[in-house]
């Protein structure tokens, strides 16, 4: 159902707020790309430090300036299962086609907790779910046997897997038939060899086109071609995750190619002038700065 190059988009600030012109310019970069899903409100969206207002109206302008187009998947996680199902509701009502449920974070569940987490939102909130597996941000995650457990719940059709173990991939792919999604851009092709279908990807914020080549290879099953684009795209990835954290580095990256402003909100800070630098070769290599 949700398969190949799906942007991890950001979101847009200018003068504190947010900004919603740029929102619409970059939807249709990504659209024009060709880009087969737009993800707003995860963790390179800083959901963390939007008010839950301002979250409802960034899902809510995705969905009307999408269209239809291509399928919207909103992030509506949270560390409360009430809340996260209230999130999911309003993502449902407003016509949004999946919701992106990160694992809850800082209260640090049981496997059974996750279970019950899950389960509850996709009994409650007629939407299909996206699992979102991250313990790196989140303090803890989800084991393959309670991923597998939780794909035979109605309406959990794939997991967003970012816990940067292939075996964590294979072992559920042999397992059960739940959609996987790289939930890390350089190890989409790895992920793919054992069963993944793609990835909500970061770097497609600004090289949407190349992702989508290489994720389309791979769903062909030409991966010979697909590994061309990896190799292409690896330094890229790596070099972008390494210098500061997620989203740091692509908001830099998008205000150096004029795509949008670099302004986050805190407690995320810019890259600093050595980190800049850095960045600024990095995109000279790639190709995408002269």
């Amino acid at each position: 159902m949700f398969t190949g190059s799906l942007v991890a988009l950001i979101t847009p600030f200018s003068d504190g707020a947010v900004d919603f012109e740029t929102l619409d310019e970059l939807i249709d970069f990504q659209l024009r790309s060709g880009t087969d899903g737009i993800v707003p409100v995860g963790t390179t969206g800083e959901s963390p430090t939007l008010s839950h207002e301002e979250h409802k109206q960034v899902i809510e302008h995705v969905v009307k300036a999408v269209a239809g187009k291509v399928p919207v998947i909103a992030g509506t996680g949270s560390n409360s299962t009430a809340e996260a199902i209230e999130l999911t509701a309003f993502a449902r009502k407003i016509g949004a086609d999946a919701s992106l449920q990160v694992t809850p974070y800082y209260n640090k569940p049981t496997q059974e907790g996750f279970f019950q987490h899950f389960k509850a939102i996709a009994e409650e909130v007629d939407l299909p779910v996206v699992l979102y597996n991250i313990p790196g941000r989140c303090g803890a995650g989800m084991t393959a046997d309670t991923v597998v457990r939780l794909a035979a719940v109605e309406n959990i059709v794939a997991v967003k897997e970012a816990t940067g173990m292939l075996d964590m991939s294979s072992d559920i792919a042999s397992r059960c038939d739940l959609t996987i999604l790289s939930g890390d851009d350089s190890l989409t092709l790895p992920i793919a060899s054992v069963g993944g279908k793609g990835v909500i990807s970061v770097v497609a914020n600004i090289v949407p086109a190349d992702v989508k080549a290489m994720t389309d290879l791979i769903l062909e099953g030409d991966f010979v071609s697909a590994r061309k684009w990896h190799n292409k795209l690896f330094a890229l990835c790596r070099s972008l995750l390494g210098l500061s954290t997620n989203p740091i580095p692509i908001k830099a990256a998008m205000e150096m190619l004029n795509l949008a402003p670099g302004e986050m909100r805190l407690p995320m800070t810019p890259l600093e002038d050595s980190q800049r630098a850095k960045l600024a070769q990095i995109l000279k290599d790639y190709g995408l700065l002269k």
